[in-house]
């Protein structure tokens, strides 16, 4: 046989490695989701410690939970319509300027200690507002910048400096609290969000003439309208069973451990809860951050609805394990593999959203998954946080992930039959 490629059928390219940075104008828009990423976890880490000092109220603490998720719920498919009709660089800049806004009302309110508890309430609302309307719209942008090949690297080294920027903002809050005070530490913090913003005033990326026209409309009402998106695209079983991925997993686990960690670590025994913690919280973020370089640079996995459930199955196993881990090395391994394959999954969840959405959905179609994803992570905070008030927060996380993970082997059951239609 002739060792001449010319002679037979083309061999094909080996993957790239870190793909979608290769494309002119992503590694400039990674950077700059970095630090405004990092600029809305500096925010928390200063308000809410600023906001606890003052009020000390858990009722206040859980209404930031609430207004921080429920307007995924509520507005993504809605704010993912705008997305699909309007400039999506635009709408990607407003909600960096109510970012900015929202951090020098808080500057302003602790340095004249006028702050009154609905104060800290309407900024809780706008700062997710402005979350809500940025999250449709960047993945739109991405789409645009890389193209279809490429999206499956790009939503997830997207997903990765998102992770960074989560794992950098209470470091980085910190300290500015502790050089610069609360009040002063927010005003910096806004203008950590202005790269952003300045690099969208004049990209060619993002604009109406790239992408397919759009529905002429919105529908009213965010429930008729994420449900007659999705009769749209009823026929398409890989749709479907991502956006039930997505919402299953929120719904009965989600991140909501996250919020209960200083007792897991108190209940691990080790000497200082307040390091553990860290650690914990730590070793989760680590995990994810690994992922996103692993998969992008040496491991090839196949984006797939199979392959996404699969690792949603492990997901699960490693969560409930450490649930019922009695031992402080094991726990801090086993949050490294949480965070490892949740970033694997959902982002590959949500690439294969991109790559199935038809154009002049795709917007509607990431805001159902985003209400999804992250909407019903309000909840999860009743099957984790409250029921482990009854039974107990090892319990009620092992008991929640043994739901999800019934429900799980339900949509893979789901996907291989569509499988074998298609065959």
């Amino acid at each position: 046989m002739s060792d001449n490629p010319a002679s037979g059928a083309a061999v094909p390219a080996a993957p790239l490695s870190f793909a979608a940075l290769r494309q002119p104008g992503f590694g400039t828009y990674c950077v700059t989701t970095m630090l405004a990423m990092m600029a809305d976890n500096i925010e928390h880490v200063i308000s809410y410690w600023v906001i606890f000092e003052k009020f000390k109220s858990p009722a206040l603490a859980g209404f930031a939970v609430l207004s921080h998720w429920l307007p995924f719920l509520l507005f993504s498919v809605y704010f993912g319509a705008f997305a699909d009709r309007y400039d999506s660089r635009r709408i990607i800049q407003v909600s960096m300027l109510l970012f900015m806004a929202v951090s020098a009302a808080w500057a302003v309110l602790f340095i004249t200690d006028v702050i009154e508890m609905w104060h800290a309430a309407v900024l809780l609302v706008i700062h997710g507002m402005a979350g809500v309307l940025w999250a449709p719209a960047s993945q739109v942008l991405i789409h645009d910048i890389v193209g279809r090949e490429h999206i499956v690297s790009a939503v997830r080294l997207n997903a990765t400096t998102r992770q960074l920027g989560i794992f950098l903002g209470p470091a980085v809050g910190g300290g500015l609290m502790l050089l610069l005070g609360p009040a002063i530490g927010l005003l910096v913090n806004a203008l950590i969000y202005l790269p952003l913003v300045i690099w969208l005033w004049k990209v060619p990326f993002g604009t109406m003439e790239r992408r397919a026209p759009a529905p002429a409309a919105a529908r009213s009402g965010w429930f008729s309208d994420a449900a007659a998106t999705l009769r749209e695209v009823s026929g398409n079983r890989t749709l479907l069973s991502m956006m039930l991925l997505a919402g299953v997993s929120s719904l009965l686990v989600g991140n909501a451990f996250l919020a209960n960690m200083p007792e897991y670590a108190h209940d691990l025994g080790t000497g200082k809860a307040d390091t553990s913690y860290a650690v914990l919280l730590s070793a989760n973020a680590a995990g994810a951050l690994t992922a996103g370089l692993l998969l992008e640079s040496r491991v090839r996995v196949t984006a797939s609805p199979r392959t996404a459930i699969v690792l949603a199955i492990l997901w699960c196993v490693s969560v409930a394990g450490f649930a019922v881990a009695t031992s402080y090395p094991l726990a801090i391994a086993l949050m490294f593999v949480t965070g490892f394959l949740y970033l694997a999954f959902v982002s590959m969840a949500q690439a294969l959203v991109q790559l199935e959405a038809p154009a002049h959905l795709r917007g509607r179609l990431i805001g159902v998954f985003h209400m999804s994803h992250n909407g019903f992570r309000a909840f999860s905070g009743v099957t984790v946080g409250i029921l482990g008030a009854l039974i107990g927060i090892h319990w009620s996380l092992a008991l929640s992930s043994m739901v999800l993970l019934a429900a799980i082997f339900a949509l893979l059951a789901f996907s291989m039959r569509q499988r074998r239609d298609e065959a």
